[in-house]
């Protein structure tokens, strides 16, 4: 894929400034890393997703702009039997996926389209399972979904009917988010053919608002316009990602006009933003979380005990003061209070180094040394994980504990801290991705969730129960209840430090209109436009 596209990524590289050609127009958006692919179905990071699922695929439900109401979307409607296990969606007629140098569709979407999507993450023998070398198919498999539905069947060319062995009170709501994305059958039929299978991850085909042009790794990602997008051409005609890990250098670009928008500034910024005439600062409370996950498989993590007294010497107030700046409030609880059923009656566990260190000797634990992971590049929940891990570390000094601060690049952080056997406790976040509690509380610790998205390794009968009832009920109020109790269960036990949940701030130049803030924290620009 490098060698295909390198010439004409150095060109564009050198070309993403606002002032590119008049005849057409280019919106550059500095994105603050990499993604892992472009097949959402195998990826959990909102960087990939914003790469990927945002703009390149659409989903038989979709999120209504800047809330996280789930609507119809390649579904133009749908119907659900009395005991919630039958769902029949009709599709729209006329959908096209992309035509792009690299593919010609001969076909609308239809029915073949949407049960290969789901179906190569449900079967371990699906010859589409494991076409990418480890491919594990983390979301669909943490949330339960082999398990979960009995069969998508074909009724006719635009109606599928998908039936669950139970009912799931989120259903339509996870059809909405990224890794439900509907690939082209089509196109991964040619690419069998041909022998090229992996290029499914490399060089997407969707239905989405813009299709890919070509990626210059770790620099440049080219998407153009989807004239004939199902939702509505969208106004900008080119869109680029220039991809700049550094919150710092992402704000010089934008000021110096290289870019219209940027995710993640440094909270030291934000003032200075508000102030410049020359830009726009959105900003909403963040439906996130940042974490420090104990491998709790591992001595002396295993105890609940000793994970307890080490969050005690954890002063979150300094972390939110150093790294956000009053953006952002000290968490307790693993789902954020903006959220329906958070649990406002937990204790959390208070800063006292005196409390931590005699808990510690209490447990056996004396000269405990231990590694803190912290990622390499800025999440909304976590602005600077470095400056957050050394706090951390000055902080479990006081109490005896020596901190080996570790990182890798971004792909392979998240994929090393899936492991089992992972030594160290890992710091990462979470933005929920269809505003109900179950996305975090199951997919991120939840026992199907173990070896993938919950870093933490914890399986806890009781609290899973609690978020498996609550995922079957329909009662929201009775659902809250359960997912209250789960949330002391999660306290007792401390699978994780809970750090922060903070304001999302979005920055762009004024010429900059129509984008709308997720409450899911994506990226999307089917919508901007840029004035003249």
């Amino acid at each position: 894929m490098k060698t295909k596209f390198a010439l004409a990524a150095a060109a564009l590289a050198a070309a993403t400034f606002l002032s590119g050609a008049a005849s057409a127009k280019t919106f550059v958006y500095c994105s603050e890393g990499s993604p892992e692919g472009f097949d959402p179905g195998m990826y959990t990071a909102g960087t990939t997703f914003d790469a990927s699922a945002h703009p390149i695929y659409s989903r038989l439900m979709e999120f209504k702009p800047g809330t996280t109401e789930a609507e119809a979307g390649l579904a133009e409607s749908y119907e659900v039997n009395a005991d919630g296990t039958e769902y029949t969606f009709k599709l729209r007629p006329g959908v096209k996926f992309h035509t792009t140098d690299f593919f010609t569709p001969s076909r609308e979407l239809n029915a073949d389209d949407v049960i290969f999507s789901l179906e190569r993450q449900l079967k371990a023998d699906h010859p589409w399972n494991q076409y990418v070398a480890g491919t594990s198919w983390e979301y669909a498999a943490g949330m339960g979904f082999p398990e979960l539905i009995k069969s998508i069947e074909k009724v006719d060319d635009l109606t599928v009917k998908i039936t669950l062995n139970r009912p799931e009170a989120p259903f339509l709501a996870n059809l909405a988010m990224p890794f439900a994305s509907i690939v082209s059958k089509e196109y991964a039929d040619k690419l069998e053919a041909e022998g090229k299978k992996e290029q499914l991850n490399q060089m997407p085909v969707g239905t989405g608002p813009f299709s890919f042009v070509g990626y210059q790794q770790d620099a440049v990602i080219r998407y153009k316009k989807n004239a004939d997008y199902w939702g509505g051409a969208p106004k900008i005609d080119d869109l680029v990602f220039a991809i700049t890990t550094d919150a710092a250098v992402r704000y010089q670009k934008l000021k110096a006009g290289e870019c219209h928008l940027m995710p993640f500034p440094n909270a030291a910024d934000v003032e200075s933003m508000k102030s410049d005439p020359a830009l726009t600062v959105m900003e909403q409370e963040g439906l996130n979380v940042a974490y420090l996950a104990y491998n709790t498989t591992q001595a002396p993590f295993d105890k609940p005990e000793v994970r307890k007294a080490l969050n005690k010497a954890i002063n979150k107030e300094a972390i939110v003061d150093a790294v956000f700046q009053g953006m952002a409030t000290p968490a307790k609880n693993p789902i954020p209070p903006t959220m329906w059923s958070y649990n406002q009656s937990t204790q959390d566990d208070a800063y006292d180094l005196d409390a931590a260190k005699k808990e510690l000797e209490a447990a056996g634990v004396t000269g405990l040394s231990m590694k803190i992971w912290a990622m390499p590049v800025s999440r909304p929940y976590m602005l600077n994980a470095r400056r957050a891990a050394e706090i951390m570390q000055d902080d479990f000094a006081k109490i005896g504990v020596n901190v080996e601060i570790v990182s890798y690049e971004w792909a392979e952080y998240l994929d090393r801290s899936k492991a089992k056997d992972r030594d160290g406790a890992v710091m990462l976040g979470w933005t929920g991705d269809n505003g109900d509690p179950d996305n975090f509380l199951d997919t991120l610790l939840g026992c199907e969730a173990v070896g993938g998205n919950n870093r933490a390794q914890w399986c806890n009968e009781e609290f899973n129960e609690l978020v498996k009832k609550a995922k079957v009920t329909s009662d929201q109020a009775e659902r809250t209840k359960l997912y209250e109790e789960a949330q002391l269960v999660f306290k007792r036990e401390a699978p994780w430090a809970t750090i922060d949940h903070s304001l999302s701030v979005v920055p762009m130049r004024k010429e900059v209109s129509g984008f709308v803030q997720s409450p899911l924290g994506d990226f999307t620009f089917e919508n901007v436009d840029i004035a003249e």
